[in-house]
């Protein structure tokens, strides 16, 4: 069992946020698969501030759920902060730093994986967030910007110092993107350096993959992002595969339909 400060969740494996993915209806199929847990997507924290409406949107979009949990992007200390405060407003149960995306808009607003560049950047926000709310504060990050720049573990160190509750480590440099293959050895680096929960996250797209990235990492769970994509159902694959061994078949056709039918109506 994972538990971030005094919230326990019930299963060890999670639904990684992903922008434009993990929208509202598809945390809902997450959820009803029994993810442990479900994130906002990505939420811009001075667009939260200023209330604008996408943003608000999204943020407000998770409260069903429980944990419920925001995701917040940013670059300035500041905005991370008040993000922080409105989002524990709007009932946030957790609240989740993005330092991970890769995606070049982003990256070039030097906000997401491109603040792993400033390690004095990440201590500031990381304990300006944490001191800004009552809630717990977690982190999602990348093993560093490329090869050459591998900084996880002092990004681990720094966010255990600043009070984050748990690391969510995606095994891929910002350089990688999505190629080549999860750094298991570096999540298992960070595991062994920090007291936080660890989860895995990267690569894990079928029932090999959870042994792989379980037993190579030694993380607290696991977290899917793209291999949930097109079929939340996995998540309950992975739950009851963690659970007793038993490797369960895809939907029928007829339940997919049924899954896919819902999803688009609560989409529109």
């Amino acid at each position: 069992m994972i538990k971030i400060a005094d919230i326990e969740l019930q299963e060890n494996v999670l639904l990684a946020p992903m922008s434009g993915v993990t929208d509202e209806p598809f945390r809902n199929a997450a959820h009803r698969a029994g993810a442990g847990l479900v994130v906002s997507e990505m939420v811009a924290s001075d667009a939260l501030v200023r209330e604008r409406r996408d943003m608000v949107r999204r943020a407000k979009g998770a409260k069903k759920l429980s944990p419920f949990v925001i995701q917040l992007a940013g670059r300035e200390a500041h905005w991370m902060s008040e993000g922080a405060k409105v989002a524990q407003d709007l009932g946030a149960d957790v609240i989740d730093i993005n330092m991970g995306c890769p995606a070049k808009k982003v990256c070039n607003a030097m906000a997401g994986s491109s603040l792993l560049r400033d390690e004095l950047l990440v201590n500031r926000i990381l304990e300006s967030v944490a001191r800004a709310v009552d809630v717990p504060v977690t982190l999602k990050f990348r093993t560093g910007w490329d090869a050459a720049n591998r900084n996880a573990l002092t990004v681990a160190r720094i966010a255990e110092q600043s009070g984050i509750r748990a690391l969510a480590l995606h095994g891929r440099t910002r350089a990688c993107g999505f190629a080549g293959n999860a750094e298991y050895d570096t999540i298992r680096a960070v595991k062994q350096s920090t007291r936080l929960p660890v989860i895995a996250n990267g690569d894990i797209t079928g029932f090999d993959d959870i042994d792989q990235a379980l037993e190579q990492s030694g993380a607290d769970g696991i977290m899917i992002g793209r291999g949930a994509y097109g079929r939340p159902w996995f998540l309950n694959q992975a739950i009851h595969y963690l659970r007793t061994g038993e490797r369960l078949p895809d939907p029928s056709l007829a339940e997919q339909y049924t899954m896919v039918r819902a999803h688009f109506e609560a989409m529109l």
